[in-house]
């Protein structure tokens, strides 16, 4: 795949990922409102009893949410995307991982944890403690693995053979359903790729699929039937869908190329059964757009977020925006949350004043519809998984 001459889109996307992947790990800030290690402590076995008695999930297209670290609330937003301590320099484990996770579903949240593998640097890459530890952190879905088939010599320590994620896959899956049976365990996560163009790269992560659905029923359980068109998979998109035009929209290619694997309609909202989009997020360098240049930067990064969320619904597909707060990698500040550095509101566009655009959106009430006035771009995602409607000129406004 490294052979063929990189597609200038598909170079955005290695160098974003490869950052992301670098800070995606749980930020403490001053202003928590979350208890410490010590203080509101529950033992494990009281948080097993909890687990037992949460429902199950089945609604899948009601999934919405929002990447997050262990303390900054997200009012409204009904999922939260927490990183156990394996994916970063984060500390989510044992019991605080336990006390952070009943503190947000005590809120009435959700929490998907994603646990990333090993590095395959590792001579230990088989060790169960971790995933045991996660496994008694109680979230209501957990995703194994992280961007397990990217080759990008930048992050080497990503890839993993597909026999050898079969078998650490095997075994995150069964910890996982061991204290909780039939909470969803998604198949790592998809590298990104551009829908519609990087089909070469896609028809890869298929094959790197296959392997280890072959490694799977000759070497982990030899003479099984494990077939990963019945498993669910994380995608990852991060392009600038709806700008500067409609025509620009990665996410519905990927949707199209990825029901068409599972042979689902696309149009029935059977595919959110077979594929989660665990990062949904727009690029700004090394995509065609002028990162220079604030307004494009803040006209492109709200109209993503818009374009992401409503195909997402239209086709029933669970969706988790990233980021929730704007960071800083390598000197350089990512402005793609819907918070700032500091966990404050930002405004809708994020290169104008508080309020300078503002959106008139129509959202269901007791006495059927009320109009709402949105100027934060948290709200704004709050009010789109609320399932209110859009302007039909929020386009103009947005870019005027």
């Amino acid at each position: 795949m490294n052979a063929q001459p990189m597609h200038p889109r598909t170079f955005w996307l290695t160098i974003c990922l490869s950052i992301i992947l670098s800070v995606f790990v749980l930020s403490v800030t001053p202003h928590s409102a979350f208890a410490s290690t010590t203080s509101s402590a529950v033992s494990t076995r009281a948080t097993t009893s909890q687990m037992a008695q949460r429902p199950a999930i089945s609604q899948f297209g009601k999934i919405r949410g929002v990447q997050g670290d262990r303390t900054t609330p997200y009012p409204n937003i009904p999922w939260l995307r927490l990183a156990y301590a394996s994916c970063g320099s984060g500390n989510l484990t044992g019991q605080l991982l336990q006390n952070t996770i009943q503190h947000f579903q005590n809120q009435g949240m959700h929490v998907l944890l994603t646990i990333c593998q090993p590095s395959n640097t590792v001579k230990n890459f088989f060790d169960p403690t971790p995933l045991q530890d996660a496994s008694q952190g109680g979230a209501d879905a957990v995703q194994c693995g992280n961007e397990e088939m990217k080759q990008d010599p930048s992050v080497a320590f990503l890839y993993i053979p597909p026999d050898q994620f079969a078998r650490w896959y095997d075994m995150c899956e069964r910890a996982m359903h061991s204290v909780r049976a039939g909470i969803p365990v998604l198949l790592g996560s998809l590298d990104p790729h551009v829908g519609g163009i990087d089909i070469l790269p896609l028809l890869a992560q298929v094959h790197y699929l296959d392997q280890m659905q072959a490694a799977m029923n000759t070497k982990v359980h030899p003479g099984g039937n494990w077939n990963w068109h019945t498993q669910t998979l994380g995608l990852i998109d991060t392009w600038h869908n709806g700008y500067p035009s409609s025509t620009d929209n990665s996410i519905y290619g990927l949707f199209v190329f990825w029901a068409q694997q599972f042979n689902v309609d696309l149009a029935s909202g059977a595919l959110g059964k077979y594929l989660w989009v665990v990062e949904g997020t727009g690029c700004f360098v090394g995509c065609g757009l002028n990162a220079y240049d604030p307004r494009v930067v803040a006209t492109s990064h709200i109209i993503t977020l818009i374009t992401d969320v409503v195909t997402a619904k239209k086709y029933n597909i669970p969706f988790f925006f990233f980021s929730g707060r704007d960071f800083l990698s390598a000197g350089i500040r990512w402005p793609i949350g819907v918070l700032d550095l500091s966990g404050n509101d930002k405004p809708l566009r994020q290169d104008l004043a508080m309020g300078a655009r503002v959106l008139t959106m129509s959202c269901p009430s007791s006495s059927g519809t009320s109009s709402v006035s949105v100027q934060t771009q948290e709200d704004l995602l709050t009010k789109l998984y609320a399932n209110c409607t859009l302007p039909a000129n929020y386009v103009t406004i947005l870019e005027s």
